[in-house]
């Protein structure tokens, strides 16, 4: 090979057609325990997505109630899960739009040995039917482990959508790559994730060095994801008030993209865009990545402990 000449790689080029979905991506600030004035926020949202002909609406992690768990009412408040994913399933098939509606916090067997508070993530289709379900698995520290029951080992789920194989994550769930890779050898090859991110959530020495260090760890995690998974991500996060450490920038992520949409700031907003899955075909014809997972002499295994004491308590 001459000087001149570059080295060349050889790839398949992407066979299968993919199709380009309409998605909206919300951000809202979830104002603390006021779920009526923020389902009414979030459902003037989803008809003004259904509007500009969005096939599918995400809201933010917590949207319905902040996170407030010392507050007197709020065990009260997420005892009435039920009513709200009535509501948004009514909202889905009157708008013909599928939703997620952020996370819903589901209190079960109050008051019981038994009784445990989860954090679910609900995929609903445009007929208002609950196509799949995920109870968040990483818990942000004591914050939320005191509270929250996690799904443990129970497995990720995929399920079928109108915008075809689908998993769902939660918040912290972003930070392990395993988590993706157990949705993306499942078949997923959109990854929805609500989240409730803080510009705060990083301590005062990493803030230190960098006031606005979970910006850069979002922007740049969200595209390691994509590219490692060869998936599309939309990601809902939770804005607010400048200043009040809301991190914001949601969006929508593909490989070899980056954004295709960002909600810059921590305002409140929503982008309506064109998810062009081919892109995602044409990233796996090049990288190969599923194609390496499918194989039978794949040299990793993420589920590192088979204790059956530490399955899910759901």
């Amino acid at each position: 090979m001459t000087e001149s000449e570059s080295p060349i790689h050889e790839r398949k080029v992407a066979t299968t057609k993919a199709p380009t979905y309409k998605v909206a991506v919300i951000q809202m600030h979830p104002k603390p325990m006021q779920p009526d004035r923020n389902f009414a926020t979030a459902a003037s949202d989803i008809r003004s997505a259904a509007l500009q002909s969005a096939q599918l609406a995400v809201l933010p992690e917590y949207h319905l109630l902040n996170w407030k768990p010392d507050d007197p009412k709020f065990k009260f408040e997420c005892s009435r899960w039920e009513i709200y994913l009535d509501k948004y399933r009514a909202l889905a098939k009157e708008c013909n739009i599928c939703i997620v509606p952020g996370t819903i916090l589901e209190l079960h067997d109050a008051d019981t040995p038994d009784e445990r508070l989860l954090n679910v993530a609900y995929f609903i289709d445009n007929t208002g039917e609950i196509a799949g379900k995920y109870v968040k698995k990483n818990l942000w520290g004591p914050i939320e482990r005191l509270h929250l029951t996690s799904s443990a080992r129970d497995e990720h789920p995929v399920f079928d959508t109108p915008l075809g194989k689908v998993g769902m994550l939660i918040c912290w769930d972003l930070a392990f790559p395993e988590a993706f890779r157990e949705l993306i050898a499942q078949g997923a090859k959109l990854i929805i994730i609500p989240t409730f991110w803080t510009l705060s959530d990083c301590s005062p020495a990493g803030l230190a060095i960098n006031p606005v260090a979970e910006g850069l760890f979002l922007d740049s995690i969200l595209t390691a994801r994509c590219f490692e998974n060869t998936c599309a991500i939309i990601f809902a996060n939770a804005g607010g008030p400048p200043g009040k450490g809301y991190a914001g920038r949601s969006q929508v992520c593909l490989p070899y993209v980056g954004a295709v949409t960002r909600l810059g700031s921590s305002a409140e907003g929503m982008a309506v865009v064109d998810l062009d899955m081919q892109v995602v075909e044409d990233a796996e014809a090049n990288y190969q990545v599923r194609a390496d997972l499918a194989r039978g002499d794949w040299h990793y295994d993420y589920r590192h402990n088979t204790d059956k004491s530490l399955d899910s308590k759901l």
